[in-house]
């Protein structure tokens, strides 16, 4: 699936249970491991369990299998892994906690850390 559908298809599935501030950050640059990550908040555990079962549902609608989902237990960080996207569900202190959109955008990018190591 292409990101860009990949990207709507979980858009799309937060957005039906009322998700909150949901964020998309192009992490293309940065990392080798995916392509996007989506960021969005949950009002209580279980909204954040079900706002993450329900991009599960979408994807396998789709015919797609996410690679892992991880938290599910306490559901106060989900996160949901397709592979070019992964999307992270938390409840806002979680999110405010570990500021994820902050942490990302302050990385270097895998080049700028192979340009440093190669000395160039």
């Amino acid at each position: 699936m292409h990101n860009d559908a990949l990207k709507t298809l979980a858009v799309d599935a937060l957005e039906e249970l009322k998700a909150k501030d949901i964020v998309q950050l192009d992490v293309s640059r940065l990392t080798s491991v995916t392509d996007l990550m989506i960021i969005a908040s949950g009002t209580s555990t279980r909204h954040v369990a079900a706002l993450a079962q329900r991009v599960v549902e979408r994807a396998k609608e789709q015919g797609l299998q996410p690679r892992g989902v991880e938290g599910e237990a306490g559901a106060d960080w989900v996160l949901v892994d397709l592979g070019s996207l992964v999307v992270h569900v938390m409840l806002p202190e979680t999110r405010q906690l570990y500021d994820l959109e902050r942490l990302w955008a302050d990385l270097p990018s895998d080049l700028e850390r192979e340009s440093e190591l190669s000395g160039t």
